[in-house]
């Protein structure tokens, strides 16, 4: 049995960029790794298949956009009802600034709180020795309040029990 392999990924994309075709599209979008990339391959496909002729193609390629690539490309982000490549290159204008905003904020946010945890395991252990699993899983457990809570509390409590339950 014989076969043609094609790796998707081993098409540099200045190659890809340059091919007039389905095939180079669908390896373009599927190596773009960022919104912002998807937005401008897209761009690029609107006014390739602006046609009349290519309305079949056009809402082949929203349905594939809408239910596979963009779900695991933005992950957890409500992707609006659309029926047009225009529409879809649209709506990435406006929401690719916001969503890596919104990324970026929220990376910020959990490295803050792993840098807190971090921390607080390591002045819990070297105030009461190698800590028991019980309390890795609330460490690994507690939000943003309840380190900050902790890390109160293990400059006033004379044990770890203390520290974790409260009484000080």
């Amino acid at each position: 049995m014989r076969y043609l392999l094609l790796e998707e990924r081993s098409y540099p994309e200045a190659d890809l960029a340059r091919l007039p075709n389905v095939v180079a599209a669908l390896f373009r979008l599927e190596n773009a790794q960022a919104p912002e990339n998807i937005q401008r391959v897209i761009g690029c496909r609107v006014e390739w298949l602006a046609g009349a002729e290519n309305a079949c193609l056009r809402r082949a390629f929203v349905v594939w956009l809408k239910r596979v690539l963009l779900p695991e490309r933005v992950p957890g982000v409500e992707i609006p009802n659309f029926s047009e490549l225009q529409e879809l290159h649209d709506m990435l204008a406006e929401r690719v600034k916001t969503w890596t905003q919104e990324w970026k904020e929220e990376g910020l946010r959990e490295g803050r709180q792993q840098g807190e945890t971090k921390l607080l395991r390591r002045f819990l252990t070297r105030r009461f020795g190698p800590l028991p699993s019980w309390a890795e899983e609330r460490l690994g457990q507690a939000g943003e309040a309840e380190l900050e809570e902790l890390g109160d509390r293990v400059l006033e409590c004379r044990s770890l029990n203390e520290v974790f339950g409260g009484s000080a």
